[in-house]
């Protein structure tokens, strides 16, 4: 799977303050998110998730 470098960044540094793995992390969004929706999960289903997960970072900075 390809993602953009902005994207990897942010969950970078959330999972580096975080203490864990960004890879972990980015599997943690996209399960919640299935959780939480019961979507199948497709490119669109993806990209709506990280613009999420980039909105609540943003949120997060102030």
């Amino acid at each position: 799977m390809y993602l953009d470098t902005d994207i990897i960044d942010v969950f970078r540094t959330r999972a580096e303050k975080a203490g864990y793995g960004y890879q972990t992390m980015i599997n943690e969004a996209l399960r919640e998110y299935l959780t939480k929706n019961g979507k199948l999960l497709d490119e669109t289903v993806i990209r709506q998730v990280i613009r999420e997960e980039l909105d609540r970072a943003a949120k997060d900075r102030g």
